[in-house]
């Protein structure tokens, strides 16, 4: 069962980087541009992944038990985030403050979007879409309240940045896709295919267009540097491989079994998030670094997020 889906998720993994190699080589061949990238991010953000999250709520037939899978997944994401913004304090203590914050942020906030979302629509389905939208919520309130303290450094601009945060954790792309799908979905109300299909139709765009976006990423890497920063390993042994495993004990105490546990932890074992960049560029922090951080974390988690999810599964 291990193996089988293991090489299930591993196959889906292989799909999405060959994508992700293809906007790697097209910024190389100068057919794709980082500022046409940039424009797609947004595209990306704005309309794409909102469309997922509400065309996914679309494809449930409503149930109680859906219904209370679903709270409980934005509690065990709360739990989840609050353990890795524990458990990175002593990880990254020594040496430069600046730097040490990119790295414990991208410890704590994992890419429950873009990396996150096509791959549960691959292994899981519109169910585990659901779940991991879900865990986007918790995923919000935490990077816009302790995410902003902890890449702003000081009290001063912390305070200044308090109320940024606050509205930031309601008025986002992901809790207000979950704030329209889920009253489309408690209530069941009949949709027309004139409004239903074109959400179809975007929706469909956000795997290969996610990808794509991430090749560009990787093209404007330096990895010679990365190999000089020691503490990146550190991220990507504890984001990867340490931080989902002790979150996979934790839930399966619990008693989350099914769909709901493999959705936990495949947001769990999702390498860092893509703003640990964008929260760097904002707040005067090393951009270069928090890239280079994310890239190369997201590149092994190639190799580690099969495994992961696979061992989930096998408990579903």
């Amino acid at each position: 069962m291990f193996i089988e889906n293991m090489m299930t998720t591993a196959e889906q993994v292989v799909i999405l980087y060959i994508v992700v190699a293809v906007g790697f080589l097209a910024v190389k061949t100068d057919l794709f541009t980082q500022k046409t990238a940039k424009s797609c991010t947004n595209l990306l953000f704005f309309i794409i992944t909102p469309a997922v999250i509400i065309n996914s709520f679309l494809n449930i037939d409503y149930s109680p038990d859906m219904t209370k899978k679903l709270f409980t997944a934005i509690g065990c994401g709360l739990l989840m985030h609050f353990l890795f913004s524990v458990l990175s304090l002593p990880l990254f203590r020594k040496g430069d403050k600046n730097r040490n914050s990119i790295f414990k942020y991208a410890c704590i906030h994992g890419n429950c979007g873009y990396m996150a979302l096509p791959l549960a629509n691959a292994v899981l389905g519109s169910e585990g879409v659901i779940f991991c939208s879900a865990i986007i919520i918790s995923f919000q309130i935490c990077a816009y309240t302790y995410g902003i303290y902890l890449m702003s450094g000081d009290k001063n601009s912390a305070e200044k940045s308090y109320k940024f945060g606050i509205k930031n954790i309601f008025l986002n792309t992901g809790v207000i896709s979950v704030a329209i799908g889920m009253p489309l979905y408690l209530l069941q109300l009949p949709i027309p295919d004139i409004a239903k299909v074109p959400v179809e139709y975007i929706a469909s765009m956000n795997t290969p267009l996610a990808m794509l976006i991430f090749g560009t990423y990787i093209a404007g890497t330096d990895f010679r540097s990365i190999l000089r920063e020691k503490k990146i390993l550190t991220v990507g042994v504890f984001k990867l491989i340490i931080f989902p495993l002790m979150m996979l004990g934790i839930y399966s105490l619990l008693g989350i079994r099914g769909t709901l546990l493999a959705s936990l932890i495949l947001s769990a074992s999702a390498p860092p998030a893509n703003n640990t960049v964008i929260f760097a560029a904002k707040y005067d922090k090393d951009t270069g670094l928090a890239a280079q951080t994310v890239t190369a974390v997201s590149l092994v988690s190639i190799l580690t997020m099969p495994a992961i999810i696979a061992l989930s599964m096998s408990l579903m």
